[in-house]
C-alpha cells in the first residue's frame, strides 16, 4: 500500500510522527509512506487552497516534503507533483493536536486535507486526538491514537462501500481524551453540535494603541447530543464519522420548492 500523509499542525508536529508510524504499520514492509506537510502550522484553515500564489515545496528526506501551504495544498502537491505517476492508495491527515469533533470539524485543516483526498478520488481519513485531564500529562498524549489507529483504519477500509463518481466518502476519526488502555472501543457517530462551542475574539491593544483581536474557542468538554461525536469521545470511545463534501441541506429541498418559478 502507498500512503500519503499530511497534517495541519506542521511538519515538525509530534502528531505527524505518530501518524507516520500508523501509516507504516498499514503499508507494511513492501509499502511506502510519503509525507507532504505544511512547513508552518495551518490550524483552522479548513479546506483553504493557495489559489492566488505559488508555494514552495522542499524535500527534507526520502519521501518527506514540506510545503508552504495548507493541508489541502499539500495533498494536491503530493498527488500531482511529489507522487506523480505513483498515485497513493490512501490519504491520512493528522494526528491533530486536539479534537475535531462537532463544530471544530468545520474549521479544521486536518479535515481539509482528508476532504481534498476524497475530492481527488482517493480513500481519505482525518485523525485527531482529543485532549483532557487524563491524557494531557502523559509522556505521549497521542497514545490512544497510536495504539488503536492502524487496526481501526483497516476495519474502516474493509467496511467502506465501493463508490463510482460523485462526492466520495472521507472519515473524521476522533480519539477520546483518555490513555490508550482506557479506550472503550469505537462508535460510528454523526457530527454533533455543542451550541456553546462557537469561536469568539479577545481584544488587545498594542503599545502604540492599535487594536488587535485574538481568535479564541470555547470549552471543549461540553458533550453533544447522545450518540454524536463529542459525546461518545467524552464517554471514552473513538468516534468514526463518515462525511462527504456535498454541502447541500437535502432536508430543506422540498420545503423550498415554492420558490421555484418559470423565468420569462
Amino acid at each position: 500500500m502507498r500512503i500519503l500523509v499530511t497534517n495541519d499542525d506542521g511538519i515538525n508536529a509530534p502528531g505527524l510522527k505518530v501518524l507516520e508510524a500508523i501509516a507504516a504499520e498499514l503499508a507494511g514492509p513492501s509499502g511506502e509512506v510519503w509525507v507532504v506537510a505544511p512547513a508552518f502550522e495551518q490550524s483552522g484553515v479548513g479546506h483553504c487552497i493557495s489559489y492566488t500564489h505559488p508555494m514552495m515545496v522542499a524535500k527534507l528526506d526520502e519521501r518527506c516534503f514540506a510545503a508552504e501551504g495548507s493541508p489541502a495544498d499539500c495533498v494536491l502537491a503530493g498527488v500531482h507533483e511529489v507522487m506523480a505517476g505513483q498515485r497513493p492508495d490512501l490519504v491520512l491527515s493528522g494526528v491533530n493536536r486536539g479534537n475535531n469533533s462537532a463544530e471544530n470539524a468545520l474549521y479544521s485543516g486536518t479535515l481539509g486535507g482528508a476532504m481534498e483526498g476524497a475530492l481527488q478520488g482517493l480513500p481519505a481519513m482525518a485523525l485527531s486526538q482529543y485532549y483532557g485531564p487524563k491524557n494531557l500529562g502523559l509522556d505521549n498524549p497521542f497514545e490512544a491514537a497510536e495504539r488503536h489507529g492502524a487496526g481501526l483504519i483497516r476495519r474502516i477500509l474493509d467496511a467502506t462501500p465501493a463508490e463510482n463518481g460523485g462526492y466520495r466518502l472521507f472519515y473524521n476519526i476522533n480519539f477520546p481524551p483518555v490513555p490508550a488502555g482506557e479506550v472503550l472501543g469505537a462508535k460510528v457517530a454523526s457530527q454533533g453540535y455543542r451550541g456553546d462551542g462557537r469561536f469568539g475574539v479577545e481584544p488587545h491593544s498594542s503599545p502604540s494603541g492599535r487594536k488587535f483581536v485574538w481568535i479564541k474557542g470555547a470549552g471543549q468538554h461540553q458533550p453533544t447530543e447522545a450518540g454524536t461525536d463529542a459525546a461518545v469521545n467524552l464517554e471514552g470511545y473513538i468516534s468514526v464519522t463518515p462525511m462527504r463534501a456535498d454541502l447541500t441541506a437535502h432536508d430543506a429541498l422540498d420545503a423550498l420548492r415554492g420558490v421555484e418559478r418559470a423565468m420569462r
